[in-house]
């Protein structure tokens, strides 16, 4: 979606996508962190006033040079606002996450879960004020200049075996951060089938929103590919299987445990969240 043509709110939702794209692709692996939940459930009211004020910091100075909107000549107010935009962002949607991990539910006490979310969204709002400059690039002048013309059989293979191998680094990268730990079977065990269902859904949103919607990466030129699966719609879904694909041979290298199949594949959708995360990112690097 480009916000050239678009009108103020349809623009500033695209904005806001693109600040939560790019938290989730920094911020990510630390909502798997299991000292990161222990650090924040522990903390004292006075010490949560400090990490927010201690993370306004640097979000209000990236916010100067960077940020999630894409415009120049930005006066201090709008700086301030974007800086206040920016934790709001980072919190908001680090505690939604947090709930669907199910490591903040109706039953955790509101100071446990509120340091839990302040801590955890530290790294959140640096992705979001880092969401212009995060991944800014995409294929060449060379690329586009084919891109323009109609795409031949072999060329729309091409294509399709580019993202899937880009997805398949990505998902690997992030993976292998996570794989390894305890927190995905202690995380998984807590799910029921619904809420698997319900991790799939936004891990499907996740990707297709942080490369058909953020507006990052030369985002026209990727809706207009034709390769096999090369449809928006289409091409998240492979990747996305692609991604639960590599999270299984992640957990199975790591010995993570797969049986039986019931627990093994709620490990695998769990993992399947940052992994698909990472595959979405490494698809607009290529």
């Amino acid at each position: 979606m480009s916000t050239d043509d678009a009108g103020p709110w349809q623009r500033e939702m695209v904005e806001v996508v693109r600040g939560v794209s790019g938290g989730l692709l920094f911020g990510v692996p630390l909502l798997y962190t299991m000292e990161m939940w222990w650090i924040g459930s522990h903390s004292e009211p006075g010490q949560l006033l400090a990490v927010v004020a201690i993370s306004s910091i640097p979000v209000f100075l990236l916010n100067l040079t960077s940020g999630f909107r894409q415009r120049s000549g930005v006066r201090l107010r709008d700086v301030v606002a974007d800086t206040v935009e920016t934790l709001a962002i980072g919190i908001v949607v680090t505690a939604v996450v947090l709930a669907m991990l199910r490591e903040i539910t109706i039953d955790t006490p509101p100071t446990e879960a509120l340091g839990k979310v302040l801590y955890e969204a530290m790294p959140f709002c640096l992705g979001v004020a880092l969401a212009t400059t995060l991944l800014r690039g995409g294929r060449t002048d060379a690329d586009d200049a084919d891109d323009s013309g109609p795409s031949s059989n072999d060329e729309g293979l091409h294509a399709t075996v580019a993202d899937l191998g880009a997805t398949a680094i990505g998902a690997t990268f992030i993976g292998l951060s996570i794989a390894a730990t305890d927190e995905v079977p202690m995380l998984a065990s807590a799910m029921s089938p619904a809420w698997l269902l319900v991790v799939i859904a936004a891990s499907l949103a996740a990707s297709y929103a942080v490369v058909f919607v953020a507006g990052f990466a030369k985002q026209d030129q990727r809706q207009a590919h034709e390769g096999v699966f090369q449809r928006p719609a289409s091409e998240t879904i492979a990747c996305y299987l692609l991604s639960l694909l590599i999270s299984a041979v992640l957990l199975w290298f790591f010995q993570r445990g797969l049986h039986p199949w019931q627990d093994g594949l709620a490990r695998v959708i769990v993992l399947g969240f940052p992994a698909t995360i990472g595959g979405a990112a490494g698809r607009l690097a290529i």
